[in-house]
């Protein structure tokens, strides 16, 4: 199968004059087209870190990011923003939606700052807004709409491009559990519908056990891997929580 992002051997330090901290040691792992992965750790184990360095935000120390073959490290700065606009899609914990502009604005910014046609994003806008229910929201604007609406509009601008990887960085965590739950379903039949490739950083284990492979992560490095394989969501989501009791138990894993 297909190859949409490959870690390798990726060091990201912090520090000088002999105070460095290593956020990231020495990991390797892949994800493949159509995965849905999810990465969990206790705080400070590095999965912002990592989620940064994937998203070109920040640079690596060593190792190289590959997503489809071509090497973030190796592309012009200058370039940079372009390869992002184009190959990946973000859902952040707190929206990051634009007050000043409405919900088909803000879904739509990315494919305008492409300069594509009206027509094409109007078009592409509604089938979207369609796919996550909030079509009727449209011509309002953020603050007049609730946190789940919010979130399926940023799930709406991560998807608009068509992107190669959609990183999600805790999408559930300011939701309420009704919300958050809506949302992770919406999300995981995205994933499964439309074979977007998901990589998700949570704290929750419920969350989690939409995924089907999460990647535990402990100082920077991989502790562990899980497989969903052929197991139900309810055995995935104990399995999750085994795992997050050896890790010390401090992730919010009941809901």
């Amino acid at each position: 199968m297909e190859k949409i992002l490959e870690v390798k051997n990726v060091e990201k330090y912090y520090g000088n004059n002999g105070n460095v901290v290593k956020a990231i040691d020495d990991m390797s792992f892949e994800v493949l087209k159509g995965e849905f992965v999810g990465i969990m750790g206790p705080s400070g184990s590095g999965k912002t870190t990592l989620l940064n360095t994937i998203s070109t935000i920040d640079e690596v120390s060593a190792g190289h990011i590959l997503i489809e073959g071509n090497d973030l490290t190796q592309v012009d700065q200058k370039k940079i923003a372009k390869f992002r606009r184009e190959n990946l899609g973000f859902v952040f914990q707190d929206f990051n939606l634009l007050d000043t502009l409405t919900i088909h604005e803000n879904i739509a910014l990315a494919l305008t700052i492409n300069r594509h046609k009206k027509s094409e994003i109007d078009n592409r806008v509604k089938q979207i807004a369609v796919e996550l229910g909030i079509e009727d929201i449209l011509k309002k604007y953020p603050y007049e709409v609730s946190g789940g609406q919010k979130q399926r509009c940023a799930c709406a601008r991560a998807l608009i491009t068509n992107p190669k990887l959609i990183l999600a960085d805790e999408p559930t965590g300011a939701l309420d559990s009704r919300s958050a739950q809506m949302l992770i379903e919406m999300i995981s039949q995205l994933n499964k519908a439309l074979g977007a490739t998901i990589l998700m950083v949570t704290h929750d284990s419920f969350t989690a056990s939409y995924c089907d492979r999460i990647l535990f992560i402990n100082d920077g490095r991989i502790f562990t891997e899980l497989i969903k394989g052929d197991n139900n969501r309810k055995q995935f989501f104990n399995q999750i929580l085994d795992v997050v009791a050896l890790l010390g138990g401090d992730l919010r894993d009941v809901r």
